[in-house]
């Protein structure tokens, strides 16, 4: 029988420690880096292949680590604590994967869009191939994109706005390509029913094996790795706002739309996705090239920090209410607000009868 401070089982507790305690410390400890590449540099730095064969060899990691954590518990007697640190171990690896599958699905070569749509397959989060691509990059900062934040609107209603909007959204767009070239939305070509076809043969294998009990544990993990990305878009655009023109468009994209952090080991652990703002204005250029531009929306502290502030959603407004104000020189209409709360919001902080901020449906650009 286990103790319930079992020195063995803390062991398990130990990659979601690093996760939140020990990365936000190394990110402060060794802090930023705003250093950019030389633009005669990234040509090459673009086409060096050791960064490419550096997420290639990534993805049978992640793959080993999903498969190991799921077949320990199905294969130990663990109490429910130990259960819990795998379940919070594993999806936090699933989070990784999705970071992975994020920037090769952004890649035009066939390779690594099927890498994309196998590692994302992992946490049954295939769709998130064709949302992200085409959805969320165009919708971003706008009322209508699922995966934008809002002033006002924590965490925890965003995940339930983010994770069924976001497939929803995936689902049309797959469907209205399809209807486009003249094929089922049912066919083996559609993008979200491939990786979701590695994930049932995948889990139903699991559950073969390691018995029934495994799906709760299963549906646990996929939910918390979904979370994982669900937590990097809430941080990545909170409040901010493309403007809506004349023409019923939005602005285009700029780096001023998204939160950018230059925390140096973070964006190692990420691919350099904390480069955020770059990302969004240049969607194809690779991550060792992304830059940093100066006077952008900047965070605090990198990703890992910037998560645990998010759970405490009273530390989040007060930590980032200011800097979205100041970022956006406390012009409304450059918020995207959170509806219920705008007003209260405009005279909390004084706002005063400002541009109205637009919260309708429009055109993305």
């Amino acid at each position: 029988m286990y103790m319930f401070v079992s020195p063995n089982l803390l062991w398990l507790w130990l990659p979601t420690l690093f996760s939140y305690l020990v990365i936000p410390l190394l990110d402060a400890i060794i802090g930023e880096d705003q250093s950019n590449p030389p633009e005669e540099a990234v040509p090459a730095l673009e086409e060096d292949r050791f960064y490419r064969y550096v997420t290639y060899a990534l993805v049978p990691v992640l793959w080993a680590s999903f498969l190991v954590s799921v077949i320990f518990v199905g294969t130990h007697e663990l109490p429910w604590h130990g259960v819990l640190a795998v379940i919070l171990a594993a999806g936090g690896t699933l989070g990784y994967g999705l970071n992975l599958g994020h920037e090769m699905g952004h890649k035009k070569t066939s390779l690594e869009r099927w890498l994309a749509k196998i590692t994302l397959a992992l946490g049954f989060y295939g769709h998130f191939f064709v949302e992200h691509n085409r959805g969320h990059h165009r919708d971003v900062a706008t009322p209508v994109d699922p995966a934008s934040s809002r002033m006002g609107e924590s965490i925890y209603r965003f995940v339930f706005r983010e994770m069924p909007g976001a497939f929803f959204r995936a689902w049309d767009l797959e469907a209205e390509r399809l209807e486009r070239c003249g094929k089922s939305v049912w066919s083996l070509e559609n993008e979200i029913i491939q990786p979701a076809l590695i994930s049932l043969v995948l889990y139903g294998t699991l559950i073969a094996f390691l018995g029934v009990q495994m799906i709760p544990v299963l549906l646990l993990i996929a939910f918390w790795g979904a979370f994982q990305l669900t937590q990097a878009n809430y941080i990545e655009h909170y409040g901010l706002l493309r403007k809506l023109q004349a023409n019923g468009r939005y602005e285009r994209c700029q780096p001023h739309h998204s939160w950018n952090s230059n925390h140096l080991f973070s964006n190692w652990a990420l691919f350099h996705l904390q480069r955020h703002s770059d990302h969004h204005a240049h969607p194809t250029r690779r991550y060792q090239s992304l830059r940093d531009f100066p006077d952008l929306p900047r965070l605090p502290s990198g990703y890992f920090g910037m998560y645990a502030i998010a759970y405490v959603p009273a530390i989040w407004f007060k930590v980032m209410d200011k800097r979205l104000l100041d970022a956006v020189d406390r012009d409304p209409s450059r918020i995207n607000f959170e509806p219920a709360k705008r007003d209260r919001l405009m005279r909390r902080y004084r706002l005063g009868d400002a541009q109205e901020t637009t919260t309708g449906a429009g055109v993305a650009a």
